[in-house]
């Protein structure tokens, strides 16, 4: 169960890091620069921690797809990104493939 909780961690980091990458303007200020680059370290090792105990595929599954799914959604939300019938079907198969791959992991 901990290495759930590693993995919550990584895809917060990396939601605050993409944040903070779009803030950096082409890693032309600072401290969102900065951010970016530890968030991205502390994502990248809560994902390896988390590995310990969840399958690679399943564990990038869950943190690719939660990870665009929310990010697709802060886009719209924070910086009035636009959305398209496309946009919101294609978020959905992405979704719709992590809970299939997470089932096949359940039953086998």
């Amino acid at each position: 169960m901990k290495s759930y909780l590693f993995l919550m961690v990584a895809i917060i980091s990396e939601l605050f890091g993409t944040s903070m990458l779009k803030v950096s303007n082409g890693f032309t200020r600072l401290y969102p620069s900065l951010s970016t680059v530890l968030l991205f370290v502390l994502a990248f090792y809560m994902l390896s921690l988390s590995l310990q105990q969840i399958p690679l595929g399943k564990a990038y599954a869950i943190w690719s797809g939660v990870g665009t799914m929310a990010t697709a959604i802060i886009g719209i939300i924070v910086w009035k990104e636009t959305v398209s019938l496309s946009y919101i079907i294609g978020i959905l198969l992405i979704v719709l493939g992590v809970v299939i791959l997470n089932l096949k992991g359940i039953a086998h």
